[in-house]
């Protein structure tokens, strides 16, 4: 495609056991998914409907690499979470066929402007600035379907420094994968490459420059990433 503008390559992610890459359209993040989550955040977990916000797909920095810390916060906070990669498009798409969209899974964080977001969040405004910036989603690569299945249990952990820091389980998820996915595709229609953030379990906190962060959820590639 010949552009009227110089327009950055596609944002993509390795595929494990491929050499073509997984194309990335839009990112979506579900919030308060982890009932402890959503209390820390003062939140009652009982099950309401599940809530979105987004991210660009340029937002992913890649796994093994050193970011720098963002501009405008004092108060960065981490929030790993298994990511569900999107193969096939659909819209209205029916619980107990929702799985049959997904193309594989992989590990990333939810980095939040956690001071921002709090300022907009008492104004009433939108807090896109505290969660869609630079370098706010470092992922992995995606491990298949064909490899890894459909991971509905299994821990989920996060450590800084050695230190853990966020714990918990794919089994203790408010909205699992496929309801996710259903509960999606009745707001907007999914395409291809889409990407969701399916939830962050307790813990979430601040991260400081130097600080090394390994973001695991079992049967996936761990998810390493360091702050100067």
């Amino acid at each position: 495609m010949d552009y009227a503008i110089d327009f950055p390559p596609v944002t993509t992610l390795p595929v494990s056991g491929s050499d073509k890459p997984f194309p990335v359209g839009r990112i979506y993040c579900v919030g308060r998914n982890y009932a402890e989550h959503a209390r820390e955040m003062g939140h009652d977990p009982d099950r309401e409907p599940p809530f979105f916000f987004m991210k660009p797909a340029d937002a992913i920095a890649a796994n093994h690499t050193t970011i720098p810390y963002p501009q405008l916060t004092q108060d960065l906070h981490h929030e790993i979470e298994m990511i569900v990669a999107i193969g096939r498009g659909g819209a209205n798409i029916p619980v107990e066929q929702a799985l049959d969209h997904v193309f594989g899974y992989g590990v990333g964080l939810d980095m939040t402007r956690r001071d921002i977001q709090g300022v907009a969040k008492k104004m009433g405004r939108p807090w896109e600035m505290g969660k869609a910036f630079d370098n706010s989603a470092p992922c992995t690569g995606i491990t298949p379907v064909t490899q890894i299945g459909h991971p509905d249990k299994g821990a989920v952990w996060l450590t800084i420094n050695g230190e853990l820091k966020q714990k918990g389980d794919l089994a203790d998820l408010i909205w699992n994968v496929p309801e996710t996915i259903s509960y999606l595709s009745n707001m907007i229609t999914l395409r291809p490459g889409d990407l969701i953030m399916s939830g962050t379990p307790a813990g979430v906190g601040p991260v400081q420059r130097g600080d090394k962060l390994v973001g695991h959820v079992d049967g996936l590639e761990e998810l390493v990433i360091t702050y100067i």
